[in-house]
């Protein structure tokens, strides 16, 4: 599904909670069998944040609303919808964004909590220009929060190494933008590949609880190199955009040779792409609001700027949005 709205929304506001613990690709290689070359060649990872005892989903995405709720300086009284994205979350009830609103002081919010692995904060996006387009809101915080070290099977070489903890919070408001223009967001899901990326959290048949993310590789990755292509140029032609309209693409950071083989094919320049995988690793729904809140404390991010985003993996799903920054610079 596709949707190219006129609107004068835009993001206005990033925060982010960025776990202290630093786990080195060199720390990794003490427990498995790599080193920090071979991951580095493989993914583009030098090391990834790991949350530390007590920390949670909940815990992260509190503080990284917070910071985006100081940025934008407005009450929390103004949120009118709290969605959050999360695959790891620490209970199935009540809701993160529940308990986020009632922490924050959002006690007028509607909240609840999606669900698309990596691809899940491009689909809270996706909702909440829906919502605001719609006139059942007109400011919405779209949260991605994440403690993947949880679910991680730190003895499985092919999925240990990819893997991190953090949140990131982003503010939307309807009237931000100057003049309406196109706000464009795709999703989609291919199911037939779902097996391909899988993360139990609760147990069938009374089976044990496999908490454990299993990857077939391979196929995520020639899904995710074709998807990052096929997406972004549906996108563009549906708001009637060019890559050369596009200031910065905030890709999630899966693996930095899907990205570097998506951005050589849309022949995007590297300095309009931002990464972090890097410092943070695969951070699933986070990934992409962490991204922005590194552009925006690095001076990357500037008011007026066209934004393109794209999240992508289990499911197989994907979600691409391109909406305007409107945020003061940092």
């Amino acid at each position: 599904m596709i949707a190219a709205v006129e609107s004068d929304l835009a993001i206005i506001s990033v925060g982010a909670a960025i776990p202290d613990r630093v786990v080195t690709n060199d720390e990794i290689s003490q427990r498995v069998e790599t080193d920090d070359a071979w991951i580095q060649e493989r993914t583009g990872i030098r090391e990834r944040r790991i949350a530390a005892e007590g920390q949670t989903v909940t815990s992260l995405a509190i503080i990284a609303a917070r910071q985006a709720l100081e940025r934008a300086d407005i009450a929390p009284a103004e949120i009118d919808l709290i969605l959050t994205a999360t695959a790891s979350p620490e209970r199935s009830f009540p809701s993160i964004s529940a308990l986020v609103a009632d922490d924050i002081g959002a006690h007028s919010a509607g909240a609840v909590d999606m669900l698309a692995a990596c691809a899940g904060f491009a689909y809270a996006l996706g909702h909440a220009v829906a919502q605001i387009h719609a006139g059942l809101a007109t400011t919405v915080m779209v949260i991605g929060s994440e403690v993947l070290s949880g679910i991680t099977d730190w003895d499985d070489r092919g999925t240990c190494i990819l893997f991190g903890d953090g949140a990131g919070a982003i503010i939307v408001r309807a009237g931000a933008a100057p003049t309406k223009e196109h706000v464009v967001v795709e999703l989609g899901v291919d199911g037939s590949k779902g097996g391909d990326l899988v993360g139990d959290l609760t147990s069938r048949n009374g089976e044990p609880v496999d908490r454990n993310i299993r990857m077939n590789g391979s196929v995520v990755y020639r899904f995710a190199t074709q998807a990052i292509v096929d997406s972004t140029r549906r996108v563009l032609e549906a708001g009637g955009w060019t890559q050369d309209d596009v200031d910065l693409f905030v890709p999630h950071q899966a693996n930095l040779r899907i990205i570097e083989s998506g951005v050589a094919r849309l022949k995007f320049p590297s300095e309009r792409v931002v990464i972090t995988l890097d410092r943070y690793g695969n951070t699933s729904s986070a990934s992409i609001p962490l991204c922005l809140d590194y552009a925006w404390r690095t001076g990357r991010l500037q008011p007026g700027q066209r934004l393109l985003m794209m999240g992508l993996g289990g499911g197989l799903a994907w979600g691409t949005c391109l909406i305007r920054w409107m945020g003061e610079p940092a």
